[in-house]
Formats: C-alpha cells, structure tokens, sequence
C-alpha cells in the first residue's frame, strides 16, 4: 500500500535526522492529521491508533522531548510491520507534556512532502524546477510580475531567493511568563475575538488564553484576522511583547492553529525580501510548496569527496535548512554549502572558458627573438623596472607556447604597462601576424595610439619614465590620418592605425580594408574593433586595456576576430590577489607592483570645507605656474543625473565665482561620448586649466602637466576609488597633490581618509577596501563580467579560494567532460553561465 510505504520512509528518515520533527514539511503531527483525514479508513487499526495517540496529544510530536519521539517512532514502525517482541504498539504511553516542553518544537524543519497549512493537506505534483512561478498555488500573472521584481520566475529561482534574516520565535512561554519587549511564543485558546477601530481604522482584538492566564492581541488594519480567527479555537501566537499602561499586549503577531504546520509561529521564521503585492505570510506558505515541488531535483550532485573535504551539508537538507532552519548554526551551515556551490560554479565556468579558448584549436606559437626584444628596451629613454622584465618574460613564456595565452596584467596608474603591451605586440609583428589594443573609450584609444607611435619612433623617447607625448606638444591628428607607417625598432617597418567610431566613414574604410588585407600591423581601438564588419587577415595578439570596464562578452568578441589569438587584459586597478582569481579565474596573473624610478608620492591631505578659500589660493599658485588640475565632485551613486549637475552647479560657480579669470572644463556622464572626447582632448592639450568633473576621468587619458586633484566630498568614494583618481596626477616627476575635503563626522570615515593619505600603494589600500565595501561596490556591479550571484558574495575570500581549490581539482580530472558522476556539476556550471558567456 502506497500510504503506508510513505509512512515507513518518514519514519525511518525521521530516525535517521535524530528525530528533530523534520521529515516532513510542517512536522509529523501535520503529516499525522493529514493521513488521519484523508486515509484513516484504509489504514491498519494499529497504524490508525498509533497517528489518533499524537495528533490528540495536548501538545503532539512537536512539543514532546526526544525520548518521546523516539519511542513513538518506534512503535509506529512496528505497528507498521508487527514483529515478535515484549512490546505492543498501542501499550507505548503517551504523556501529556507542559507546554514549556514545546520549546523542542523549535527543531522542527519543512522537508520534502505533505502541506503547505493548516486547512491544506492536498498532495502536490512534482514539477521542473524551471517552471513558472505560477504553477504554485495563489500565484496569479500579477502576483508573478510582482515577484520577477525580486528576481523570481521560476519555481527554482523562488528556492534560491534565501531569507534576508530570522525571527526568533523559539522562546516558548506561558502567558505568566510573557517578558515585555521581547519576542515570544505563547500557546491557547481564543476566548474573544472583534473588529475594533484603533485610531479611527479598523483592526482586530483577541484574548488568548492558557491555565496560567490571559492576555491581549491586537492586530492594527487588519480586520481580516477576526474572520479567521474562530473563538475556542486553540492557536500557536508568536510576536513581541510591550506593556500598554499596565496591561500585558501582543502586537500584530504571526499565528496559526496548533495542529498546522508550523511555518509562521513557535520557530525561526524565515523573513524574506517583499515588494508591493507580496506578503510575509503568503511567502512563507508558497516556499514550502516550492521546496516540495523541487524535492525531486535537489538530489546531492556535489562528489563525496569535495563535501567531506570542505565539510558541508547535504543540498536536501542546505536548501530545507537555508528556509526553515533548525537553529542558527544549522541556517549558517546551509548558507554556507549554498555560497560554495554557487561560486564553485563561477569558478568552474571560468576555467572551462580558458580551457576551451585554449584547447579548442591550437594556439599560434611565436618565435620570440631575445636580439629583437632587447633593441626595443634599448631604445626606450628609460630601464625598465624588475616587475616590468618579471612580467615580460610571463608573457614571452605564454606566447611562445602552442597554446594561447590568457593572462592579466595588474599595474597601477603610472607603472608601465603599455610599454610592456608593445613589447609583446612587436613579438607578433615580428612573427608576419596582426596586433589589436582595445580600450574603453575614444580619448583613452587615441592616448594608446599616441604613446605607442612615440615609443616606435627611435627618436622620440620621452624622459624620466614618461611616455606620453607631452600636452604641450600639437596633437597628433589620428582622427584625419587614422593610419601611419613608421620607421622603429631595428629599422623595420610598422604599420599602426586607429579605429573609433569618431572616424569618418572613409577612414573607417580604409583602416577596415587594411585590417582585412594584412597591410595594417596593430591597430587601436574601442569598441568598434569588435563589430561585424571589422576582419583581420590574422590576428595573433588580441590585448584589452582596462578590463573591468568590459565583460567576458567583449572580451571574447575580440579574440574570435582571429584564429585563437593570444590574449593578454591590463587593468589599473589594484585587485587582491585571490578576488582577482576569482574575479578573471580564466586568466593567469601578472602585476606589475614597482612605478618607474622618478616618480615622486603624491602628497595627500584631508581636509574639511571651512579651508577651502586656502585651497584655492594654493590651486592658483599652481595653475601660475604652469600647471593644470582637477576638480572631482561628490559622487552620487543614486542618480547620474544628480551627479551631473551637481559637477554643473560647482563648474558655474568656480568659473564665476571663484575663478573668472581661468580657463576651467566641464566634464560629466551625461555628456555624449563626442563631447567628452572634446573635453578631455582640450585638457590634454592644456586649453583648461581646471577640469571639473565627475568620476568619468578614474580611467582616462594621461595629462602629466595635471598635478593637482580635489576630490570633494571624498568620504563618498571608496579607497580604491581615491587611489585611482589620485593616479592622474602622479604621471610625471613633478610633484603632485591630491587634496580630500570632507566634513564627515564619523570617526570611521574619517580614518579612511587618513589611510588613503598615508597609504600610496594601491594593492594595501585595495585590501583595505575590499573589507570595507566588499567587491560589489569595489569593483562596480556592471563591470566584472561576471554572471549574478544569487546568494554568494565575492567578499568571503577563504570560500573563493576554496571553491577554485576544487574547480581546479575537477577540471584537471580527464573524465570530467564525461563520467556520469559529474553530470550534475556540469548542469549548475551550465545553468549559472547560460545567459554570460558564448561557448563557442
């Protein structure tokens, strides 16, 4: 008999969880009533006696202390079977416990089947975690918009919406007992129940009431709950006590009735995330049906051996104990196996990515000339430094192999990365094969373009590490003659050409029909070097400058313009190690952790508005002599528009105010990318004197004649954030300033301050950063590239580096493509990335 075999499995699975009261969804006295109600006339007397011996218990299963359970198991399974022994199954007693007893009922958890309430007991399709959300009960089309606003369309994406925190609804009192301003579950029978005005509103007034006393419930504009709340009905009241003149009073508490399931009263109680349209108890009572519909699907996938290496719980019991926790350390251990499956996912997506780009089709091993590399150092006006060499022998390792290389190159604003990137772009050159720089933005391609053309050129080195063409030299006019050969290192030849949308259409033409034809040998570029129409003849070297502002989209839309080409990504921002793993896990990692000889600290100082009138005494010192600065205005994360004009009020009043006989430049988001290039090439070319911006210039062009940064409103930013502004104006030997102005009160705020204006080197400061803020912030939500993370962060970096411990441990399994016991990690690996990254 069905009924009978699921009893069984109950019960021995309640054995197995140490008779906790989680078995089943709402506990075995709700599993109790259930078979009660809809099977009692085809159940086995014995079984029959053994169900009526708990659910007319006083306080049932729930409120019973383990020997109890543990012996009404027991004989329920032999009542089940019936074997020879000293005992009978209707002889177990059955006590009646003090209610103070039902503080075990705390341990309960929704598992696996039966109910979603108290008047439901109707048993529940199993279903396809990736159907609608509407195929739960009460979830109408509206209540479904209602929830994709919280993320939610499938029933797997409501599983995976995790609880924002708890209450605790454990402590179990009498009504004697109840302590004020305090939450706690009380347990008795409505002796009263009205609709009542409070405050001119209509709401609800009960009276409950045990053998110790009686006390009040109010539930303010909810009239509603009088409906459902029959008098004489015994319920389970759980919420906070406060004292109302004298009087003892329960304010809009959770209730349900005693013998229900158990999801919203004398528990941990789950508190989701809610929008308009969406209640707390309508939440809870659609989980537990969407946790019984997944059932089927949440069979363990994770390999024994990686669960008992990192000690996590099983999926079933995670995803069970995530929602409605036995305790607090159990709510945390399910979080905790949640987070690590999520990020080994992203970490294993990330290293077949890379494994795939590299394996593939075969990579084009170049021959490195050693004669070659050295001339081009030789030529510079400037040694390179022992992290410029380190990292350039990484990448001509990579390079040479027959295997493409994927590799990140971390330096700071000002530590020599481009001179590096060359180097490795002539190697391909030299190999007969095609070179690409893409960069996030026309001004900052140009400046590659510019600082590339005066490192060719044998007779234009530029002094003391600097290598970009000085602002007060005439421009180079890329954007009429987007392509020029030049004479360079050993005398050879080299074709470089700009590709940008501000191109005119027969220069994009042109340069397009070259990159075609294999006349052009390394190209700049935004992102129009990824669109359809550009081709190369072949690409050997594909290189992308500030990653962070791309995704692996893009990143991978470059490398496909050639036959697997080389890839190497550079970024300015300073990155801990192990969130970089994580963060670009499918390239290798270079930095770049020394600026060139010569560059002096930028004096940094904080200071509060009421010294601005010194400021800007100093600040015309500076433009009097010659130099140039900026002027950041307070970032306003909520609103780019707020942003924008808050940088047009101040530009308007230092040009009118304060500074009317200088020439200052307006520079903000909400200026269309032409605008923006014209701005910045007019400050590059020190047309402006003071550039009033906002954040737009963290990555942008070099202006070595720039040696003053105010940042107002400094405690708005993060650390990393500072040093990056900081690093415009450390781009010569000149010394430079960066002024912070804040007039925050909080101490914790202000010692961040003084941390960045005693801290020059970026990587300390993005450590401290990334504790502070975590990588959401501290890398941009739109910038990693990355796939959303549902419940892990990328903040918890000894769980990061775990979960890429086992990725690496799993993708260098020969049988990992293919053995049927890693088909469940390949499917999370596929569902976490489907939408992220082209396989192919």
């Amino acid at each position: 008999m069905q009924v009978i075999e699921a009893l069984r499995k109950v019960l021995v699975l309640e054995a197995a969880k140490g008779f906790a009261d989680s078995a089943v969804v709402g506990g075995l006295d709700a599993y109790a009533a259930t078979l009660l109600d809809e099977h009692s006339s085809s159940l086995p007397r014995r079984v029959t006696r053994q169900l009526k011996s708990v659910r007319n218990d006083r306080v049932g299963y729930r409120g019973w202390q383990r020997p109890q359970r543990t012996a009404w198991v027991q004989a329920t399974t032999q009542a089940i079977d019936p074997r020879p022994g000293p005992a009978k199954a209707d002889a177990v007693p059955v006590q009646r416990r003090v209610r103070a007893d039902r503080v075990a009922a705390s341990s309960r958890t929704p598992s696996d089947t039966r109910s979603e309430g108290p008047d439901d007991h109707s048993t529940v399709p199993t279903v396809r975690p990736r159907t609608p959300v509407t195929a739960l009960r009460g979830v109408s089309t509206k209540t479904a918009a209602n929830l994709a606003r919280l993320g939610v369309s499938t029933i797997a994406d409501f599983v995976y919406l995790l609880p924002r925190r708890y209450l605790d609804y454990t402590q179990i009192r009498r009504v004697s007992e109840l302590e004020i301003d305090r939450e706690q579950t009380v347990i008795g029978t409505v002796v009263r129940v009205r609709v009542r005005l409070f405050g001119g509103r209509q709401g609800t007034e009960a009276y409950l009431r045990d053998e110790s006393g009686m006390v009040r419930i109010l539930w303010f504009n909810q009239p509603w709950v009088a409906r459902n709340l029959p008098a004489n009905r015994e319920i389970v009241v759980s919420g906070a006590v406060h004292l109302f003149r004298t009087e003892k009073v329960i304010e809009s508490p959770e209730w349900e009735p005693v013998d229900s399931a158990g999801i919203h009263t004398g528990r941990l109680v789950p508190v989701y995330p809610l929008t308009s349209g969406l209640s707390a108890r309508q939440m809870r009572k659609w989980m537990v049906e969407a946790l019984e519909r997944c059932a089927p699907d949440l069979a363990e996938y994770l390999p024994a051996d990686i669960a008992a290496r990192q000690q996590l719980m099983s999926l079933h019991d995670a995803v069970h104990e995530a929602h409605f926790p036995s305790n607090l350390e159990r709510a945390a251990m399910a979080r905790q196996r949640l987070t690590f499956d999520e990020l080994l996912s992203l970490q294993l997506g990330l290293l077949m990515t890379k494994r795939y780009w590299q394996n593939s089709q075969p990579g084009i091993p170049l021959e490195v000339d050693r004669s070659f590399l050295d001339a081009y150092t030789q030529n510079l006006p400037y040694s390179l430094t022992a992290a410029q060499q380190r990292v350039l022998g990484e990448i001509a390792h990579d390079i040479a192999r027959p295997m493409a290389m994927s590799r990140l190159l971390q330096g700071e604003v000002g530590s020599g990365k481009t001179v590096v990137a060359l180097a490795a772009l002539l190697v391909a050159v030299s190999n007969g094969l095609q070179g690409a720089l893409m960069a996030p933005t026309e001004v900052l391609a140009e400046q590659h373009y510019r600082t590339i053309e005066s490192l060719l050129r044998d007779s234009e080195g530029h002094h003391n590490g600097d290598t970009t063409p000085s602002a007060t030299r005439p421009a180079l006019e890329s954007l009429h003659d987007p392509i020029r050969t030049i004479r360079g290192v050993g005398g050879r030849q080299t074709t470089l050409a700009l590709l940008t949308g501000s191109l005119t259409a027969a220069n994009r033409r042109r340069v397009h029909a070259q990159l075609a034809s294999g006349d052009v040998d390394i190209v700049v570029g935004t992102q129009a070097l990824i669109q359809r129409e550009v081709t190369f003849k072949r690409l050997g070297l594909a290189i992308v400058d500030e990653q962070h502002r791309f995704g692996v989209l893009q990143r991978g839309g470059l490398r496909q313009k050639g036959f697997n080409p080389h890839v190497l990504v550079m970024t300015a921002t300073p990155i801990p190690r192990s969130l970089a793993l994580a963060v670009y896990g499918d390239l290798d990692l270079s930095v770049i952790d020394k600026l060139p000889p010569g560059r002096q600290e930028t004096v940094t100082r904080v200071i509060s508005s009421s010294q601005m009138d010194r400021l800007y005494r100093f600040l015309r010192s500076q433009i009097r002599e010659g130099r140039q600065a900026y002027v950041i205005c307070p970032l306003i994360s909520e609103s780019p528009k707020l942003e924008a004009r808050a940088a047009t009020e101040e530009y308007r009043r230092l040009r009118e105010v304060v500074f009317p006989d200088l020439r200052l430049g307006l520079l903000h988001g909400a200026l269309a990318p032409r605008q923006k290039d014209e701005v910045m090439r007019s400050f590059r070319d020190a047309s402006i004197d003071i550039l009033v911006s906002t954040t737009v210039v963290e990555v942008g062009v070099d202006v070595p004649n720039a040696t003053v940064m105010i940042i107002l409103g400094a405690e708005r930013f993060g650390l990393s954030q500072l040093h990056q502004l900081r690093g415009r104006v450390r781009r010569s030997s000149e010394r430079s300033y960066c002024i912070l102005v804040s007039d925050t009160p909080s101490p914790s705020t202000r010692e961040r301050l003084r941390v960045v204006a005693a801290t020059q080197n970026g990587f300390d400061l993005a450590r401290h950063d990334l504790e502070l803020r975590g990588p959401g912030d501290f890398l941009g939500t739109q910038q990693t590239g990355l796939p959303e993370l549902r419940i892990a962060t990328l903040t918890d970096l000894s769980m990061l580096e775990a979960a890429r411990s086992e990725a690496l441990r799993l993708i260098g399994d020969s049988r990992f493509d293919s053995a049927a016991e890693y088909t469940g990690v390949r499917e999370r690996v596929a569902e976490l990335w489907r939408d992220n990254v082209e396989w192919s």
